[in-house]
């Protein structure tokens, strides 16, 4: 079993991945607190500034682009949340009535300002700042801003100066654990095949294939916050770099994990219309083992795939192995279509299935081979801008036409290319497309 790369050259890879070294979030952590505190001590912007270190704390934690998000959000909460309680406290004191109308009004304020996860900080700094009271809440309505504004700059430039996240290598992880598990979807399938087969395995397997679903969700997710970790980072060319390697790895696999789902229904929807003293039956023995042989090939071809995207090894010798056992992929479905062949006057449902069946396996090839393509153009990250001007853009044409857009999101989507996507149609057991 080959080593990966951080094993083999500890050092290389530490130098080249600074964010992979152990205790080094913590050690930014603990710098952008202390740093902050003494900041906002030597400012004297409170007795006691602790809302400086915690909100470098919070910041420093994420991408560098996500740091200037988050402190200006917190920024906004903590400034609406202040102006809020000082308008109140002018006139009345502490009471329930007020506490309630404070909390109510900068709920509202916040949603009104979409600050998300933030709405809550604004009642928060709204019942600190009131709970002071006459004169003394506009000093602590200033402190508490002030110590914001000191927080959110110490934990943005510790996150900056001191290797800004990048997140490839989660994202390659991420990517590798879907490849490995839909691997293991494949081999299992492929033992169950050998040992025997019922209708109980068959459905198990379909279960099987539709657990997969949440790693592709987590890998998807996780390749998004890699591409957003190269806005404003000075380390954004390791993101441009490995990007098309990830996504086009990551289309790959979104694509078999449906045709996986798609196979598994087919064998399962041949073995269900047969009377269950026939399940046994569904295919020949011979067939059986040509199946296995199959999905045991496509199952070391994901694991080629899981190799490059997690970069545990040279990336061309990683392609030159999948393209090898996709050529044996080939042979091995041919001399399955052989065993699978059959009159369609004489069993049609079978035909069908059958056919449906060495088309996912085809399809399932294609794929592969997608996946550990290399990118055909260089990435770039969006502009940061780009999703303003496409929300004004959408206002106008909305105008224009006479309609209001109905806007459910605090931002803008990015934009996304169109493409067709196999699905699996329960139905028919066929093959369909969709737009996504």
């Amino acid at each position: 079993m080959r080593l990966p790369a951080y094993v083999r050259h500890p050092r290389t890879a530490v130098l080249a991945r600074w964010g992979r070294v152990p205790g080094l979030r913590t050690a930014k952590a603990t710098l952008a607190a202390a740093l902050a505190y003494i900041a906002a001590d030597l400012l004297n912007t409170t007795e006691a500034p602790i809302l400086a270190p915690l909100t470098a704390l919070l910041v420093v934690q994420l991408t560098v682009y996500e740091s200037v998000a988050q402190g200006i959000q917190r920024i906004f909460s903590v400034l609406a949340g202040v102006l809020v309680a000082v308008g109140i406290a002018t006139f009345v004191g502490l009471s329930w009535w007020s506490l309630a109308a404070v909390v109510g009004v900068s709920l509202v304020v916040g949603q009104l300002l979409r600050l998300g996860p933030h709405t809550v900080e604004v009642p928060i700094s709204a019942m600190l700042v009131l709970a002071v009271g006459g004169v003394g809440a506009e000093n602590a309505a200033a402190g508490r801003v002030y110590e914001t504004l000191v927080g959110a700059a110490v934990g943005l430039a510790v996150n900056f100066t001191i290797a800004p996240p990048v997140n490839v290598l989660p994202a390659g992880d991420a990517i590798g654990r879907l490849a490995t598990r839909l691997a293991e979807v494949l081999r299992g399938l492929a033992g169950e095949l050998r040992q025997g087969w019922s209708r109980a395995g068959a459905e198990r397997w379909l279960n099987e294939a539709r657990a997969v679903g949440p790693h592709v969700t987590r890998a998807d997710q996780s390749l998004a916050r890699t591409e957003k970790s190269a806005l404003l980072n000075p380390r954004g060319d390791e993101v441009r770099e490995a990007q098309p390697r990830l996504r086009n790895a990551l289309t790959g696999l979104e694509h078999c994990y449906v045709l996986i789902r798609t196979l598994c229904r087919e064998i399962f929807d041949r073995t269900l219309y047969l009377p269950p003293e026939q399940e046994a039956e569904a295919y020949r023995p011979e067939a059986r083992a040509a199946l296995a042989d199959v999905l045991e090939c496509a199952a070391a071809a994901m694991n080629g795939v899981a190799e490059i995207a997690t970069g545990a090894g040279p990336v061309e010798a990683a392609r030159a192995g999948v393209r090898e056992q996709l050529i044996e992929l080939h042979a091995r479905r041919d001399r399955l279509g052989r065993l699978l062949l059959i009159d369609p006057r004489a069993d049609a449902a079978a035909w069908q299935q059958h056919g449906a069946l060495l088309a996912a396996v085809d399809r399932l090839r294609v794929e592969i081979d997608a996946a550990v393509r290399p990118g055909s153009e260089p990435w770039r990250p969006p502009l940061i801008t780009e999703g303003s001007r496409q929300a004004v853009r959408r206002v106008i044409d909305a105008a224009a036409q006479d309609r209001l857009p109905l806007i459910t999101d605090r931002t803008a989507p990015a934009p996304t290319m169109t493409r067709t996507r196999p699905t699996e149609n329960r139905t028919s057991g066929r093959l369909v497309s969709r737009r996504i």
